[in-house]
């Protein structure tokens, strides 16, 4: 009887008073409430425009620690997908609905980003909460690839940070509108104030308030709704009843003063309103809301809400600013490129893709995310034109291959519904679809269509990986290769000079991850470490070698005679090896110069008497040598070749050379003389600085074996805002200290007794 009652409640009064009637319910019967409302409040329409109109496709996204995660739980529990809330950190032991990897409610971070659904105010709305920290910024990357607005969280009073920094880069990167909601005005200096100033001087948003508070600190009790001039207060027990009130006495004055504002800064940009302000004449509240959302839509206007999602305060109002002013799929141009078509200069055609929800036209989606479950891999894919069915043949433009979209499924977090079909301006997933991220899908072979393609940033911190014992199940290239497919910002390589497995990613706790995840979800116990470096041996002077390999042994033995010389190559040229054959008559008989050559540069330079590394920048001179007309042989002059180099290595001055990197470093004014110092501190050389605006960029030369946790510094002293890149430049000689020290290293590794094998079998 209550479901029954609470449907007749429904169809007669607005969604508000609802929540009223929800405050009294048990829990079994808010159950059965937010069942009999899923139909009521569902997007299906029988006009396709009108259902289009209804949808927004969202993300939220934040410098870590901002409480974005606590912004779309609090969405979640109000919009009725769920039915109790969790603190983040699952300190109930029960976590939020879109963490749920054990590692984010461990550590207390979104590490992947999430998708879910809700329905408010007759809106469908998509949702994909993303990562905060600086080195999961591939996940935010994808996420706005396919989204059409963004919330973008900042906290009171942290302001606007580095992280910040980073995703207004991508959101105007992918041309994505967005509103600013900034969070825990409850906590200790809380300046919203302030956060706007830097809004408007860091993040160059043309943005004005929408709301201001009543209260700051520990007397937060509610917001202001400029447009509407009416006072919020969110009452219940979880803040789900919100109450309109009179303005505050208090904030009368600064209410119209900050509206007046508004009107200004949205009428900059819209003729419309510029009309009726230059006409001295107030819009009405539908006039301005009209305005803000083309504004808005047009990356003109940035509004700015505010609130605290832990204390329950200001998410309604952010709901609602939702559905008015971001963008429906059908108000977002999304284009592909058409393979079948080029241009003048033969470049492919770029084609505007349809938003309308029909079968009639043929079907383009991108896959953006591939994730792997207990029920194989998941795609999820993002619908720009046509339909999809479930049981529909999908083609892969990339590799041209013909797959069935056997289960279609919506997500909610890690949860899973399957739909029958799907249309353009949804987002859901695949199963069983062997694919890359940012491959795109479509209904018919003969279609040549690719969507713009996601940035995806270079890695710039790699580690060595070790494993403990033997792998004999495979199940370490079985993770390499699941999370190198998933994320394309962390890449596996074999290092053949050093022998072990190198990882790069986008920062050192990005590796750990992923360190801690073969641990628990394949039992492999792995260890990260700094990776060897490179480094090379070398000679600094001409040696002269007379070298004769002779050995007996009954029958056929092994004769052969070399003389000759070694010398440095230019310095130029220190990465290479040279070969020179100035004999002259048959003393050193032509068809042996293979093998001696071989032994030269192939077998005596594998490893110098050094510290076993690589020897480079030498030229091998052969000027004369002697044969014996049974005894000489390819192998006995490839052992000769050895031996002469053996002889004169070891009368040679040895140097190890050490790979230098020339780095670029990109960060704030302000931390300029911080970087120098850092580079300075790691034996970097300045080699130019430009100064351009707001930012330094600072040219050098620093060795390799010094640049290791560079990334954590540099993020260090300039507040997470700085970013730097590398690449190899030349070899040139270590300095003396460091070529000591790796020479005691390699004898005390000679010196120390050899490690048992593990998995030996007991005799």
């Amino acid at each position: 009887m209550v479901q029954f009652s609470v449907i007749k409640l429904l169809n007669f009064s607005a969604r508000q008073q609802n929540v009223k009637v929800l405050s009294s319910f048990s829990r079994t019967n808010k159950h059965r409430w937010f069942r009999a409302t899923s139909s009521l409040y569902s997007t299906k329409s029988t006009n396709p425009n009108d259902e289009l109109k209804q949808m927004r496709n969202i993300g939220i996204a934040a410098h870590i620690d901002s409480g974005k995660t606590t912004v779309t739980e609090r969405l979640l529990y109000y919009t009725g997908r769920i039915s109790q809330m969790h603190e983040v950190k699952g300190k109930d032991k029960v976590g939020a609905t879109m963490d749920s990897m054990d590692l984010e409610r461990e550590r207390g971070i979104t590490i992947q980003s999430a998708a879910t659904h809700v329905t408010w105010k007759d809106h469908l709305i998509n949702i994909i909460d993303t990562p905060g920290h600086v080195d999961f910024t591939v996940e935010v990357e994808r996420s706005l690839r396919v989204l059409d607005g963004v919330i973008l969280v900042i906290c009171a009073n942290g302001g606007v940070q580095s992280q910040t920094l980073t995703v207004n880069r991508q959101i105007n990167r992918y041309k994505v509108p967005c509103i600013v909601f900034i969070n825990k005005i409850d906590r200790l200096a809380a300046n919203p104030h302030r956060c706007l100033t830097h809004i408007r001087s860091k993040l160059r948003h043309n943005a004005a308030f929408l709301q201001i508070p009543i209260g700051l600190e520990g007397d937060s009790s509610g917001i202001v709704d400029i447009i509407n001039r009416k006072a919020l207060f969110f009452e219940g027990d979880n803040g789900q009843t919100v109450t309109e009130k009179p303005i505050p006495d208090n904030l009368v004055e600064i209410t119209e003063t900050k509206r007046t504002e508004l009107i200004e800064c949205v009428s900059n940009v819209d003729e419309e309103l510029a009309e009726m302000f230059m006409m001295d004449e107030v819009p009405s509240v539908k006039l301005l809301k009209d305005a803000i959302r083309r504004a808005t839509i047009a990356r003109k206007f940035t509004p700015v809400l505010m609130g605290t999602a832990l204390r329950n305060k200001g998410v309604q109002p952010l709901l609602d600013a939702v559905t008015e002013f971001l963008p429906d799929p059908s108000e977002v141009d999304n284009f592909a490129f058409d393979g079948n078509l080029s241009s003048e200069d033969n470049q492919p055609v770029r084609v505007q893709m349809s938003p309308v929800r029909t079968k009639e036209n043929d079907l383009v989606a991108l896959a953006f995310k591939l994730e792997q479950s207990k029920f194989g891999q998941l795609t999820y894919l993002r619908m720009y034109q046509g339909s999809l069915m479930k049981g529909d043949n999908i083609f892969n433009v990339r590799t041209k291959r013909r797959s069935k979209a056997s289960r279609v499924v919506r997500l909610h977090s890690n949860k899973m519904e399957d739909l029958e079909e799907v249309y353009s301006g949804d987002i859901c997933a695949l199963f069983g679809i062997d694919c890359a991220s940012g491959d795109t899908f479509v209904s018919k072979a003969k279609h040549n269509f690719s969507m713009e393609p996601m940035y995806v940033p270079d890695p710039v911190v790699s580690m060595s990986l070790k494993q403990e014992g033997r792998d004999d199940s495979g199940k370490m290239s079985k993770a390499l290769n699941r999370f190198s497919k998933e994320d394309p910002t962390f890449q596996v390589k074999w290092d053949e000079e050093a022998e072990e497995m190198v990882v790069s990613g986008m920062g050192e706790l990005h590796l750990e991850i992923y360190a801690q995840r073969m641990n628990n979800e394949y039992g492999l116990n792995v260890s990260l470490g700094k990776p060897k470096v490179a480094f090379r041996e070398a000679i600094t002077s001409k040696v002269l070698f007379d070298y004769t390999h002779k050995r007996q042994s009954g029958g056929a033995g092994q004769f052969g005679r070399l003389v000759g010389y070694i010398e440095p190559l230019p310095e130029e040229r220190n990465t290479e090896l040279e070969f020179l054959d100035k004999t002259v008559g048959t003393n050193v008989p032509r068809n042996y110069m293979s093998a001696i050559k071989k032994g030269f540069l192939e077998d005596s330079c594998e490893k110098g008497p050094l510290v076993g590394a690589r020897v480079m920048g030498v030229r091998f001179v052969v000027e004369d040598g002697a044969h014996h007309m049974v005894d000489s042989s390819d192998i006995a002059f490839r052992l000769a070749a050895q031996g002469a180099a053996e002889q004169a290595y070891a009368r040679s001055n040895k140097i190890i050379q050490e790979p230098i990197m020339s780095v670029e470093v990109s960060a704030p004014v302000e931390f300029q003389s911080a970087v120098l110092s850092s580079i300075t501190k790691r034996k970097g050389t300045i080699s130019d600085q430009d100064v351009d605006t707001d930012y330094v960029t600072i040219n050098c030369d620093v060795p390799l074996n010094d640049m290791f946790g560079y990334a954590s510094e540099l993020r260090s002293v300039t507040e997470g805002k700085g970013e730097y890149a590398m690449e190899f430049c030349r070899y040139q000689q270590c300095r003396e200290d460091v070529q000591d020290d790796l020479i005691r290293k390699a004898q005390e590794a000679i010196a120390a007794p050899p490690k048992k094998k593990a998995g030996g079998r007991k005799r």
